[in-house]
């Protein structure tokens, strides 16, 4: 069975909207974006690379499907550019009501219920899958129980408002601290792996 991570640059409060660039998606009258490039320093960009490292496929919702589209396409081949020659490559597998407007090489639209198609994925066979942005998509992932693990880099900024990882509908879940490390300009990046149920305990 496939394991499915997601993948987010989240700020102290949860948002993850647009942590790339001003353009990238100000939708909710959002006036933060790029709030992330002040600390991409050299040990960011490792940890960039070693998260994508392993074989993987990726599970998109449509906005961040469409913003990647438009963005990545053009950096092939490259010298600097190995995410791009990664993402032009994989296969994309989107969140979308729109399935015939997928053109981005190696598109593929998931199929009637979203819950059953990411289950029927995850006991495919092939590359785990990876979950990168896509806060609607998460939300509906992590209600439905569905995530493996999480790779969380998270910036030493409140941003006040925004789209967010979490919310109130989650499943309760608990995952084990796998590693963790920090870079020069602030940045904690983790690594959390499911492990079952949420244990509770009491001091009296």
């Amino acid at each position: 069975m496939r394991k499915l991570t997601v993948a987010a640059f989240i700020s102290l409060d949860g948002v993850i909207q647009a942590p790339g660039g001003p353009e990238e998606d100000p939708s909710g009258d959002f006036r933060l974006g790029g709030w992330l490039v002040p600390y991409a320093d050299e040990q960011f960009g490792q940890a960039i690379q070693a998260l994508f490292s392993q074989p993987f496929e990726l599970l998109l919702g449509r906005r961040t499907y469409d913003i990647f589209a438009g963005y990545w396409p053009q950096y092939s081949g490259s010298e600097d550019r190995f995410i791009a020659d990664l993402f032009n490559g994989v296969a994309k597998h989107v969140a979308t009501h729109h399935p015939q407007t997928l053109i981005w090489h190696n598109s593929h639209a998931l199929r009637g219920n979203l819950v059953d198609a990411i289950n029927a994925l995850k006991h495919d066979n092939g590359a785990d899958l990876l979950t990168q942005g896509s806060a609607e998509l998460v939300r509906q992932l992590l209600v439905a129980g569905l995530v493996d693990e999480l790779r969380l880099m998270t910036f030493p900024v409140i941003l006040g408002h925004g789209k967010r990882l979490y919310d109130d509908c989650g499943q309760a879940s608990a995952f084990t601290l796998a590693h963790s490390t920090s870079t020069p300009s602030g940045v904690l990046v983790a690594r959390y792996v499911r492990s079952g149920e949420v244990r509770t305990g009491s001091f009296a």
